[in-house]
């Protein structure tokens, strides 16, 4: 799968009005078989088209979201909802503190839409983009550590890890050491200025996409901490659902994918064993799958929504086993080992 900074950055939203398209929204309502009356948690709030498109079919709607734009752009949905629309700030690997604050207790269903929203990438001033000339940010939040901060401080060889990791880019080395270089004669702020030092580092060549693309893939990621992150909201989702409870999660990328799937997969599974290995007795499931492979955006949608291409959904249903401890390593998130996080090169 490619990431979602291939998919998202490269491909403005003509008119604006693309960024208001929810992915795979009929596969999402279908899997969260939303009901009248159901209560359901949108973790990714966003342009609020899946809350939209649930309170739609009668549901009510927790919808969390980490980015104090998207709450304040909410609250038109907010006052036309009839009460039938709670929109909190906060992490989404929080949803079961906060559905515990706002008395919600247990949803029916949780949707999370991962990574980057395509409001973020169309604001110059939030530094995700390197397609607009804006400040070195990244911040979902807009606090803590930015991006600059990184890309400034962090030593070359843990940049270089950052960025081969997290962007799964076979050029890290060349690229930190660009950076390195760069930095050393004025400090780099602007996005601009990043993507044509990696762009003169890496030229490139025959790929489809823009050099710069997995280093700030790679940025935003580590700035947010986002795969922690999806580990975390994973199994903040599984602590909360009941029996029959469903889980419906689209990502745009190969690591938050792998996590999603990895997560199911392990929750999903009573025993394991083959014919050159004894028969292991796994915990008991807590999840019973609802998608055996990935749901992808067919031709019609990703015509008129260019951004949905890398989309990948799974979904899964509650069983009343207990939740299963969080392990980063089982589910696939990289681990870093030595390098501090983002406050740490403040």
């Amino acid at each position: 799968m490619t990431s979602s900074l291939n998919d998202r950055d490269d491909v403005p939203a003509a008119g604006g009005a693309e960024r208001h398209i929810p992915v795979l929204l009929a596969e999402v309502l279908e899997h969260l078989a939303v009901k009248p009356g159901g209560r359901y948690i949108d973790g990714t709030f966003g342009a609020g088209g899946y809350t939209g498109a649930i309170l739609g079919q009668g549901g009510e709607v927790l919808a969390i979201d980490r980015d104090r734009t998207a709450i304040d752009a909410g609250q038109a949905l907010v006052q036309a909802s009839a009460g039938r629309l709670r929109l909190v700030e906060g992490r989404f690997s929080d949803l079961d503190a906060h559905a515990e604050a706002q008395g919600f207790l247990p949803p029916d269903g949780i949707v999370l839409d991962v990574g980057v929203s395509s409001m973020q990438l169309d604001q110059a001033e939030r530094g995700f983009s390197f397609r607009f000339d804006g400040p070195l940010d990244m911040r979902m939040d807009q606090s803590g550590p930015d991006a600059a901060t990184v890309v400034n401080n962090a030593p070359v060889n843990e940049l270089t890890r950052i960025i081969g990791i997290l962007g799964e880019e076979n050029k890290a080395v060349r690229i930190a050491r660009a950076i390195d270089a760069a930095r050393k004669e004025a400090p780099i702020v602007t996005t601009r200025q990043l993507a044509e030092i990696i762009a003169k580092a890496a030229p490139q060549g025959g790929q489809r996409i823009h050099p710069a693309t997995r280093t700030f893939q790679a940025l935003r990621i580590f700035v947010n901490r986002e795969l922690e992150e999806l580990a975390r909201a994973l199994a903040a989702a599984e602590s909360v659902l009941d029996e029959g409870g469903r889980i419906v999660v689209v990502a745009f990328h190969s690591l938050e994918d792998r996590i999603v799937k990895r997560f199911l997969q392990e929750r999903s599974r009573e025993e394991r064993g083959s014919r050159h290995a004894p028969l292991v007795q796994s915990a008991v499931p807590s999840f019973e799958l609802l998608t055996r492979r990935s749901v992808e955006p067919g031709e019609a949608e990703t015509a008129v929504n260019p951004r949905a291409r890398s989309a990948r959904l799974r979904a899964a249903i509650r069983t009343s086993a207990p939740a299963h401890a969080l392990d980063f390593r089982a589910v696939g998130v990289p681990i870093l080992a030595g390098i501090p996080g983002p406050e740490a090169y403040a």
